[in-house]
């Protein structure tokens, strides 16, 4: 027993001992975190897929990774599990952190894992089908721009169930956001007649479900583009486009986009802590499956709660700091029932002080706008409701 015991702890040493490389110990980490924003085209400053690329940043990667800084995740660990987040685990810090602090040598090449095959231009495989604007559009150099919105049809024959979809600028130097919706002109329709089917913000991954999970395009729909540029000193040009993959089989659950908004916003000049409330009711059940909070320049915080009927909310995402540059949905690693009768309660809080460094204005009183210099309060979520249950033309109810 003693032998075998010293053998552990010798083994135990051994791996201690034996040195961190790039390709052998590093590159893995970087391929499953950090590579799908750090490569050519993508939001992340540099590229990390070679040696060559990374090692001028090694103590920079250091720093950002210890701090929890990068890869960039807001939800506070304390409320749910998302099956999204790219937090690495203590041991894959450790790695990097042994891997500087060494000298951040590079290794034997051909102990490197192979290379993951990623699409060319996108985030998501490569896609079954790409629609972008019907043309292009000149964002001048200066002066506020009104949203814009350009249609596009999808000549599809048939149904279609969309199980990835993303929405990519052409210039994301210029686009505040872009929501691409869906126009069937459905007996289930609502808002106009127009379904939410994706959309970019700052910092928003990809929007992909699991197997059994898909959206619906129908037949003979059209996919309108909603726009909204930002001038940034320079003259440019835009031309979004959307690309989507396909259900593989007959999905179980329709994904549908849903909103608990405030609109009516009046924040104080100089407040540091002006808190806005909403919430939507549900009175047919469905499942959460995810959720993405939105504000401008001067949001500080935003919570998601769920309330049963007759029950106490109980917090299910809670963004402590929450980040204009950084607005992903967090999808939860196990959906939540929600029973008919159930309350997606939201909570916002807004900082219109001097303290904010990112305040256009403290001075200003604050109501809802399209621009950044406004603000909004939109908690957006996913529902997923059995696909042989027709949705109401007010689907499921939701006030």
């Amino acid at each position: 027993m003693r032998a075998a015991g010293l053998s552990f702890v010798a083994a135990a040493i051994t791996a201690l001992c034996e040195p961190i490389t790039f390709y052998k110990d590093v590159l893995p980490v970087l391929q499953s975190r950090c590579q799908s924003c750090h490569r050519p085209g993508e939001i992340g400053p540099m590229s990390l897929r070679t040696y060559a690329e990374t090692r001028p940043w090694a103590k920079a990667i250091r720093q950002a990774v210890l701090l929890r800084r990068m890869p960039p995740w807001l939800a506070d660990p304390h409320y749910g599990s998302f099956r999204n987040d790219p937090s690495l685990t203590t041991k894959e810090i450790d790695v990097i952190r042994r891997w500087v602090d060494s000298g951040a040598p590079a290794g034997d090449p051909a102990s490197a894992p192979p290379a993951p095959s990623i699409a060319e231009g996108w985030r998501i495989p490569k896609p079954d089908v790409i629609f972008e604007m019907p043309q292009a559009f000149e964002i001048p150099a200066s002066g506020v721009i009104d949203y814009q919105y350009f249609t596009t049809p999808t000549l599809f024959q048939e149904d279609k169930w969309v199980q990835m979809a993303e929405v990519r600028p052409g210039d994301r130097s210029v686009v505040h956001h872009a929501i691409v919706m869906i126009n069937d002109g459905a007996a289930d329709r609502w808002r106009g007649g127009r379904e939410y089917l994706a959309g970019y913000a700052p910092g928003m991954s990809p929007q992909t479900w699991p197997d059994g999970q898909a959206r619906l395009i129908r037949a003979g729909s059209s996919l309108t583009f909603q726009m909204h540029y930002t001038a940034n000193g320079k003259a440019r040009r835009d031309r979004t486009r959307i690309g989507l993959v396909f259900a593989k089989s007959p999905p179980k659950e329709r994904i549908v986009a849903m909103t608990a908004s405030h609109y009516w916003l009046d924040i104080p000049p100089g407040a540091p802590n002006y808190s806005v409330d909403s919430s939507a009711t549900l009175y047919e059940p469905a499942r959460l499956v995810g959720m993405r909070a939105h504000m401008h320049l001067r949001g500080k915080s935003f919570e998601f709660r769920i309330a049963y009927p007759g029950a106490e909310p109980r917090i299910v995402l809670r963004i402590p700091r929450y980040s204009f540059d950084w607005q992903p949905y967090y999808y939860l690693a196990n959906p939540i029932p929600l029973p008919a009768g159930s309350r997606v309660e939201c909570t916002a809080v807004y900082d219109n002080s001097s303290n904010n460094p990112r305040n256009p204005d403290p001075s200003a009183e604050v109501h809802w706008g399209e621009q950044s210099w406004d603000e909004m309060m939109i908690g957006w979520f996913d529902i997923a409701v059995p696909v042989n249950r027709p949705l109401r033309s007010h689907p499921l109810g939701v006030e």
